[in-house]
């Protein structure tokens, strides 16, 4: 199979074919994801929460990130790879955003790039895009806000929020983002703002609406447990199979049974 790329997406919401992506962080699991299948593998900056160990995704540096994105690109033989731009590595201006963008895929061998906001953002979006790094944008509940906005709320229940999302989305759009995320907001008003853009809209917590869905690899496998979001659907418990998996080991170890003479050389 060729390698996904961003005409093959806009073809796929033209033709009304779902999208489907994945987080990953490493070359085995980035490897599996894309053995399976899977359109689009995120780097998503959640790694500093699912694999760090982190509160929230803020301290997440630009080094950590393309240090992943190379790992999952490595990997990714037909799967889009975009690089999830990390808090303040575009927030300070156009020149630093571009620069750190181009970074994702010069250094980390991403195909595009994704950035959290919406009107505040376009002037960056349009300043990558003209320096041709694709951007993904993400509005509704963006992580990188979680002071701001009081946490992980669902966004877009009023109707003058509502309206908001519904005009970021086209903004983002005529910046020359080539898809859009959207998390944790209703599924009507998704349904609105799939319908009003011609680009990709790409959902989590977003309902059955969006022309693609996303999830963080950890949450659908079970292997990230410290919290469950409503939104996530758990595919398999891996944390308790390897934690078995071990606790076997040990106990074979701790009984002489391992390693035996079928383990050994002679």
């Amino acid at each position: 199979m060729p390698k996904i790329t961003i005409q093959d997406l806009l073809k796929k919401k033209k033709q009304g074919q779902k999208i489907t992506m994945l987080t990953a962080y490493d070359f085995p699991f980035a490897q599996i994801v894309d053995e399976a299948g899977i359109d689009c593998v995120l780097v998503g900056d959640s790694l500093g929460m699912v694999v760090q160990g982190l509160e929230n995704t803020l301290p997440v540096t630009m080094n950590e990130m393309i240090y992943h994105t190379r790992l999952v690109s490595r990997a990714a033989r037909n799967s889009m790879v975009i690089g999830d731009m990390p808090f303040m590595s575009y927030h300070t201006g156009i020149d630093d955003a571009v620069r750190n963008a181009g970074r994702f895929l010069k250094e980390g061998g991403a195909a595009a790039v994704k950035l959290e906001g919406g009107a505040g953002v376009a002037d960056r979006i349009s300043a990558m895009t003209k320096s041709d790094i694709p951007v993904m944008a993400h509005i509704g509940l963006t992580p990188q806000s979680i002071h701001r906005i009081g946490g992980y709320k669902v966004q877009g229940k009023t109707k003058e929020d509502a309206g908001r999302l519904l005009e970021e989305a086209k903004i983002v759009e005529d910046a020359g983002a080539f898809a859009l995320l959207i998390e944790a907001v209703p599924m009507d008003l998704v349904a609105r703002i799939t319908e009003s853009v011609t680009i990709p809209t790409i959902g989590i917590g977003a309902g059955p609406h969006c022309d693609g869905q996303v999830l963080v690899l950890h949450d659908l496998l079970g292997i990230f447990d410290r919290f469950v979001p409503k939104f996530v659907k758990q595919y398999a418990n891996l944390k308790a199979e390897a934690r078995d998996a071990i606790m076997k080991y040990k106990d074979d170890v701790e009984r002489g049974i391992f390693p035996s003479e079928k383990e050994s050389f002679k």
